[in-house]
């Protein structure tokens, strides 16, 4: 599997992302070859966190005010509850989201990062998986919900989800499945 001259945006918010969730699919992209790059609201770094507590931080190498569906060619959206919850509430984040989808790009999202996928309205008729207390969100947002490690829907976009850190080795050979 090969990701050479693929570039990948991984979006999240200032901090609350759940370490393992960006920092394995970002490794998984990086050996196969691709490019990812961090895409957040503000320039500096994001704090990444081991569930509760504060772990590394990460330096944003695009913020969402420069950056275009157009310069990537695939999206994951790492979890962490505060992350998820932050990265809704930004209208650009959104706008990228939905851009994504729109033009048929694949999107790999894990544990609370689907939040933004409800905002975007680009979940609705599609079929995924998340921390169990999204479920209600998405099913409210006209997605069917499934608990499984991972979940791939291949409708208008390639759309690859899963529930938890411990599901990360599942959810990175399906987005580089999807990513390729």
């Amino acid at each position: 599997m090969t990701l050479e001259n693929k570039t990948v945006a991984f979006l999240v918010g200032p901090e609350g992302i759940e370490q393992a969730e960006l920092v394995e699919p970002w490794k998984a992209v990086s050996d196969a070859g691709g490019t990812p790059k961090l895409v957040s609201k503000d320039s500096g770094t994001v704090q990444a966190f081991n569930h509760l507590t504060p772990a590394d931080e990460f330096p944003v190498d695009v913020t969402l005010d420069a950056a275009s569906a157009g310069d990537f060619d695939a999206l994951v959206l790492p979890g962490g509850v505060a992350n998820g919850d932050q990265v809704r509430t930004f209208p650009a984040a959104v706008s990228f989201v939905k851009a994504i989808a729109d033009a048929g790009k694949p999107i790999a999202v894990i544990c609370h990062g689907g939040w933004v996928l409800i905002e975007a309205d680009v979940v609705r008729d599609r079929t995924l998986t998340s921390w169990p207390s999204l479920q209600t969100d998405y099913r409210n947002a006209g997605a069917a919900w499934q608990d499984q490690e991972v979940v791939v829907d291949d409708g208008p976009f390639t759309l690859v989800s899963s529930r938890k850190p411990d599901d990360l080795p599942a959810f990175n050979r399906e987005l580089l499945r999807a990513f390729e």
